[in-house]
């Protein structure tokens, strides 16, 4: 692991436990508070304080995974924040949960194009982006940031629970089908989701590296 590889992975890390991690939990709890539910609310969720989102487990295993694969060269990693409890039962709305679950992803999507400003007033498309000046950190940091964020839109709206993406597939579903698809996901969700991070990569990276090199504004990421 070179010193650029664990600038990526310093940054990763520090922008999922800081920024990505707690908007997105933050979206989902503003929204389901907005469409009648104040559960989280009520557990002081509606907030950007890190430490009200930073899951202890999830936070650890983030850490460990991009540092770990930092010596490979690639320092991405798997972690989560504090799931934000939400009671479906008072929300208004046909599609509410529906909402409620896509504000996340939407949220970090949000993130990815703040970054990719950033990267492009930073004249990141002409000078490098590394660790090397203060300048090139500062370029670097909005890269990563771009990537971190369309990671996990990309990544949370996977129809599989108890990933967002299954919330907005089971809202779209009849009823009958919804029961069934629910039943086999509470008893094989956990399993397919395992599945899907082993193999999240052959799915996710096609669609990130346009969207990436998009708001970056310059083919950085090659599929």
């Amino acid at each position: 692991m070179n010193s650029l590889n664990l600038a990526q992975a310093v940054i990763w890390i520090v922008l999922f436990l800081l920024i990505s991690g707690p908007v997105h939990e933050c979206a989902h709890a503003f929204v389901a508070w907005k469409l009648g539910d104040g559960t989280a609310k009520l557990f002081g969720r509606v907030t950007l304080d890190p430490i009200k989102h930073f899951d202890p487990v999830g936070g650890t295993l983030l850490a460990v995974s991009v540092l770990l694969n930092a010596f490979g060269g690639s320092p991405v990693g798997f972690g989560w924040a504090k799931p934000t409890p939400v009671n479906p039962s008072n929300l208004r709305g046909r599609y509410a949960d529906s909402l409620v679950a896509a504000a996340g992803p939407i949220s970090n999507l949000a993130l990815a194009a703040i970054f990719g400003i950033g990267f492009r007033l930073l004249g990141g498309a002409w000078f490098n982006t590394d660790n090397t000046s203060v300048e090139n950190m500062l370029r670097l940091v909005c890269l990563e940031g771009i990537e971190l964020n369309v990671v996990l839109c990309l990544f949370n709206l996977i129809p599989i629970a108890p990933l967002d993406g299954s919330h907005v597939l089971l809202d779209f579903l009849s009823p009958r089908t919804a029961m069934e698809v629910r039943g086999f996901m509470n008893q094989f969700g956990l399993m397919l989701l395992v599945v899907v991070i082993f193999f999240a990569g052959r799915v996710i990276v096609p669609v990130m590296v346009p969207m990436v090199n998009f708001l970056a504004g310059v083919p950085i990421l090659l599929s």
